[in-house]
């Protein structure tokens, strides 16, 4: 039996952070950063069942063209993605009442739809990148047992290429569910190799008043190559949302927004209207 000081439920029997009980979430669930953007997609459904939130967790479930989802808002960071997965998989994996670990384990969909800017120049702002693999910078996922997981020659080829330093933890890369990659690819978007960082300044390279351990890093990041394959785009969630869904039995993709170029030093002319298409795209493609 799991003890209630690891399976924490609130006074309703609802999960802590999410605020949610099993009956109110989809097997399907798009993932957002923005907990204004949970509406935004939302208000393209045909109805609303439920909806609740409790802190930076939005969550909001119903009809679109008569498929269920449901839209969570995480927050920003691996951490949060830490709480909103295992939560998730709580929900249709635990029973609530016994406190075990279910017979039968359901997989969800988790789709993460996100912006994100490009490290190459062939890759230009208001396109859509689905991230085929992602390299994980932080080091929240080293907290489980990742190696059945994780594709270990393309970390090594990773920490030769950048002189990566190992004092800020050994970096993961993840691949996505080839089902989900399968059911969401198109001509009309890129395949991708997407790099999570564990912050926004000094983890991506920028410096406002501090001094950041590599100053070259987002160079060789752009010039890392593994057999034919760059990474395309960095942002803050996609390797956790992989590495955890991967590990639990679900099934995960990221389709992110470029919303800004790197290389070209260009940002979209049209970035709120780059989200929309592409929002309108996954919704398309979950029916």
């Amino acid at each position: 039996m799991i003890q209630a000081s690891e399976l924490i439920l609130n006074p309703d029997d609802s999960i802590y952070h999410l605020n949610l009980k099993p009956e109110n979430i989809a097997k399907d669930i798009i993932f957002v950063g923005d907990q204004d953007r949970v509406e935004k997609i939302t208000a393209l459904f045909d109805s609303v069942e439920f909806s609740t939130q409790k802190r930076e967790f939005k969550t909001q479930t119903g009809l679109y063209k008569g498929k269920r989802i449901t839209v969570i808002s995480t927050g920003i960071g691996p951490d949060n993605i830490d709480i909103v997965l295992n939560e998730l998989d709580a929900l249709v994996n635990i029973d609530f009442e016994t406190r075990k670990i279910k017979d039968q384990l359901t997989s969800l969909n988790i789709i993460r739809i996100g912006t994100s800017g490009s490290l190459q120049s062939n890759i230009p702002a208001d396109s859509v990148v689905m991230s085929k693999y992602a390299i994980g910078l932080d080091n929240m996922l080293r907290s489980y047992c990742i190696d059945s997981v994780s594709n270990q020659e393309i970390e090594d080829a990773f920490i030769q290429q950048t002189n990566w330093d190992l004092n800020k933890g050994k970096p993961y890369v993840i691949r996505s569910s080839e089902v989900l990659e399968n059911k969401f690819n198109s001509n009309e978007i890129h395949k991708g190799f997407t790099a999570t960082a564990g912050g926004f300044y000094g983890p991506q390279g920028r410096i406002l008043r501090l001094a950041i351990q590599d100053n070259d890093l987002n160079r060789k990041m752009d010039q890392f190559e593994y057999n034919g394959m760059q990474i395309t785009n960095l942002e803050m969630e996609t390797a956790a949302i992989y590495g955890l869904a991967a590990l639990l039995g679900h099934r995960a993709i990221s389709l992110n927004a470029i919303i800004a170029n790197r290389a070209n030093g260009t940002f979209s002319n049209k970035p709120y209207e780059t989200i929309d298409i592409l929002i309108r795209y996954t919704l398309e493609k979950l029916v």
